[in-house]
Order: structure tokens, then C-alpha cells, then sequence
């Protein structure tokens, strides 16, 4: 790996607080103006996570702070600089939730994506509302499927393995048709080997790009292009 790349160059881990207190010469030599990231444990639970530019003191000063009779081991993880050594703190913080920390842990650029995400359940469960309310082809009915058509293999086929919903918007209207498992759009009731011939149907033209007419939901609430299956 390279060097440039890593970011931690050494560690220390679940060592007893009494070596700490006992053996300051060796722990003093191996951290001393060392920067990285301290854990300490309370009866083999995290208890509390800092940074530190200068390990060795802060250790120390954990000794006879406030957190003094709270722990009785510790580890040291010692970094390669210290771009991201505060995110990485607040990382641990976040996630492993210690007692001994009183702040929460902050991420200074990260976008909080729990309203989008929020968002985007709202306009799924909006859309399933919708469709509940738009023809779709009926499971009962046979398909017709048209005689052009016939024999040839489903444009859809090599990019999907198991049925699926497309959709789009024309003038306003939601329009949506279903995509089988064998790679088949059912539309209206016919069947079609290709996304472009429902999407000219939907649009009454003569022709029109299905793949950047129809829509499918790549991940809850994330309604891409069918052209992004090609890519």
C-alpha cells in the first residue's frame, strides 16, 4: 500500500491502565508528539474516544481528569498526518455512542441525507397512491402480443432478471407499464420486445426513445432512466 494512502502507521490495543501509570519511559517513547486516536474501556466496554496531537499527554492528563476512575484500559491508534483525524473521531463518537463523551460528534461538509431520504419515501409511497389509480395491465388477461413482434427475443432481457415497474410523465399525465420477467414491457394490455414501442404508444408518435422516456426505481424512491440498465 502505498504510504500516501494510509492512514493509521501504528497501534496499541486493550492495554491495562497500570502499564500506563508504571511504565511512562516505554509508552512515552513509542507516543511521544505522536498524533491519532485513544480509546478507553470500563469493564471491557468502550467508555470514551479522542484525538490528540500529542498522546502521550493526553493520556496522562486522563489519569487524574474527570475521567480518572472510569477506565481501566486503553488502546492508541497512531495516524500518518492529520487530514482527517477529526472526522474519523466523530465517526466513532457517532457510532459507537461512548459514555463518556459529552459531545455528539460533527461532521463539518457531510450532507445529512435523512430529509431527502425522508423525501424520497414520501414521493414513492405518493406514486404507489398513484398507480393504484392508473391503468395497468391486468395478470388475468393474455397479452397480445403483435405479430411483428413475434419470436423475437426481449430488447430488456439481458439487463433484468425478475419483473419491475417503468414509468413516466407525458403533458402532465403519469403513465406506467411493467416490465416482465422474461424482459417483455407490458403495456395496455399488449406485450413488446422493446421499451420504444410502448413509449410511442404512450406518446402516439410514430417512434420515440423508450430508454429516455421510462423510468425505473433503482433503489427505493430513486427513479433513474431505463438507459441507465445499459450503462
Amino acid at each position: 500500500m502505498n504510504r500516501n494512502t494510509q492512514l493509521f502507521s501504528q497501534h496499541l490495543e486493550d492495554i491495562d491502565r497500570k502499564a500506563l501509570e508504571q511504565y511512562q519511559g516505554i509508552i512515552r517513547e513509542y507516543v511521544r508528539g505522536r498524533q491519532g486516536i485513544y480509546v478507553l474501556y470500563r469493564k471491557g466496554n468502550i467508555y470514551y474516544v479522542g484525538l490528540a496531537k500529542d498522546l502521550r499527554t493526553r493520556l496522562k492528563h486522563h489519569l487524574r481528569d474527570r475521567h480518572a476512575n472510569s477506565w481501566d484500559r486503553f488502546s492508541v491508534y497512531l495516524t500518518i498526518g492529520g487530514q482527517h483525524l477529526r472526522e474519523l473521531e466523530a465517526l466513532m463518537i457517532r457510532t459507537i455512542k461512548p459514555d463518556g463523551n459529552r459531545q455528539r460528534g460533527n461532521f463539518a461538509r457531510s450532507e445529512d441525507l435523512r430529509y431527502r431520504f425522508r423525501q424520497s419515501c414520501e414521493a414513492l409511497k405518493s406514486l404507489e397512491i398513484d398507480q393504484l389509480f392508473t391503468a395497468m395491465p391486468s395478470p388475468a388477461r393474455k397479452p397480445v402480443v403483435e405479430k411483428k413482434q413475434a419470436g423475437r427475443k426481449a430488447v430488456l432481457a439481458k439487463y433484468v432478471d425478475r419483473p419491475m415497474i417503468l414509468r413516466a410523465r407525458f403533458k402532465g399525465k403519469l403513465i406506467a407499464a411493467r416490465v416482465r420477467r422474461d424482459g417483455s414491457v407490458l403495456f395496455n394490455g399488449k406485450a413488446y420486445t422493446s421499451p420504444s414501442l410502448p413509449a410511442a404508444v404512450a406518446c402516439k408518435r410514430p417512434s420515440c426513445n423508450g430508454w429516455g422516456f421510462w423510468k425505473y426505481q433503482r433503489a427505493p424512491g430513486d427513479w433513474v432512466l431505463l438507459d441507465e440498465l445499459r450503462k
